[in-house]
């Protein structure tokens, strides 16, 4: 027997085995950012891990001394770091997720990840501008590393077999995606740059990529200026406008549009995303449960009987993970499949720089009267800085 022959039969036996005699692949080292009194984990991305058999969390790195022990606890390491390059360089991970939601030195903290060859999990948005979101690519693609967005309505199973079924026919040809935002205190400029990033993406996602934008942002009643600028309950970048309606082009003759309005006299709560076609409408409320409605009613009048999306998936993860643990897991994995190779993954850096640009373009095209035409030529922020 020649060594070839003797390597296959070897891995064949290897293969044949039963689990617990098989050599196994070490787990990836993970270890966990956040910072607590300024955007904390995020919406769980400190658990995101959890439970993971080909991942171990190692550390946890918070600036905050008792944030960062209380951080410690729920994860169950013993290791921590109050700072987030003294934790990568002292463990050394594979992976890492970046919870802060508030969007501060996002540059500095995604370049120490990268520079240290740690793919990352983060907080949506990306950045505070198009021109930030431009160095993050940048510097991701030099040092070759993964960034995945928590963009947490985009890979739920529900959402997915919807995309197809709609692709399939299943509402005739599509015509309009309508989209609101939450339209709580934070109606307006805040509410589009938090929320309304998951408007954006599920446009593109039915959609495709804009072609342009035009809109109208007004405050108490009248359009906004530059100088009607403010700074957001968290720190997001300037925003402006408590009443929000953009539209967007689409390929196909495809229309999309996202609004957000201050409402003194009712309640808002409409978080939701509708697609309307030649024979029907499909509907769900934005949320990590995005359960989906779906009107066999070509004249969009309501008076058929909504219906379950046929042969609709359930939206929680095999391990029986629910909500957002359930939508944090199918992002982790979808970053697991991507690391070390070309692929891109729904969620990745490049989505989150197109959803911040379609939001940046609702201020370009208001102040300008007209069409913002994409890709943005300026990338700076429409508003200027604070």
């Amino acid at each position: 027997m020649n060594r070839r022959t003797f390597l296959r039969s070897a891995g064949a036996l290897a293969a044949a085995l039963p689990l617990p005699f098989r050599a196994r692949a070490a787990p990836l080292r993970a270890c966990v950012y956040g910072h607590t009194g300024r955007g904390g984990y995020g919406h769980g991305l400190d658990t995101c891990f959890a439970g993971m058999e080909n991942v171990k969390v190692v550390a946890v790195a918070d600036p905050d001394e008792k944030g960062r022990a209380a951080a410690a606890k729920r994860i169950g390491v013993t290791k921590t770091y109050a700072s987030l390059a003294e934790m990568l360089d002292a463990e050394k991970p594979e992976i890492c997720s970046h919870g802060p939601r508030w969007v501060e030195k996002r540059l500095e903290t995604l370049t120490i990840c990268a520079e240290r060859g740690a793919d990352v999990y983060m907080e949506k948005p990306i950045a505070l501008s198009l021109e930030e979101a431009d160095a993050i690519v940048a510097v991701t693609e030099k040092h070759k590393t993964k960034i995945v967005v928590a963009h947490q309505n985009r890979l739920l199973p529900q959402v997915l077999h919807l995309k197809k079924l709609v692709d399939e026919g299943l509402i005739g040809q599509l015509l309009e995606v309508r989209t609101r935002g939450k339209e709580d205190q934070r109606a307006g400029g805040e509410d589009m740059m938090v929320l309304g990033t998951h408007c954006m993406y599920l446009m593109r996602m039915f959609a495709g990529d804009p072609l342009w934008c035009a809109a109208r942002v007004t405050q108490d009643g009248r359009d906004i200026t530059v100088d009607d600028k403010w700074a957001a309950t968290e720190p997001l970048g300037p925003v402006a406008g408590d009443t929000i309606n953009a539209t967007f082009a689409f390929p196909k003759g495809v229309q999309g549009f996202f609004a957000s309005q201050k409402v003194p006299k009712g309640e808002g709560g409409r978080f939701q995303c509708t697609l309307y076609g030649s024979k029907g409408i499909a509907h769900f409320n934005i949320g990590t449960e995005g359960t989906v409605s779906y009107l066999p009613e070509p004249r969009w009048m309501g008076k058929g009987a909504w219906q379950p999306l046929p042969g609709a998936p359930s939206n929680d993860h095999p391990s029986g993970l629910k909500t957002t643990d359930a939508s944090n897991r199918f992002i982790v994995e979808d970053l697991l499949r991507i690391r070390g190779t070309q692929d891109r993954s729904p969620v990745d850096l490049y989505e989150a720089r197109a959803t911040l640009e379609m939001i940046h373009s609702v201020y370009a095209a208001h102040l300008s009267g007209g069409r913002a035409t994409f890709p943005l030529k300026d990338r700076k922020h429409p508003l200027g800085s604070l």
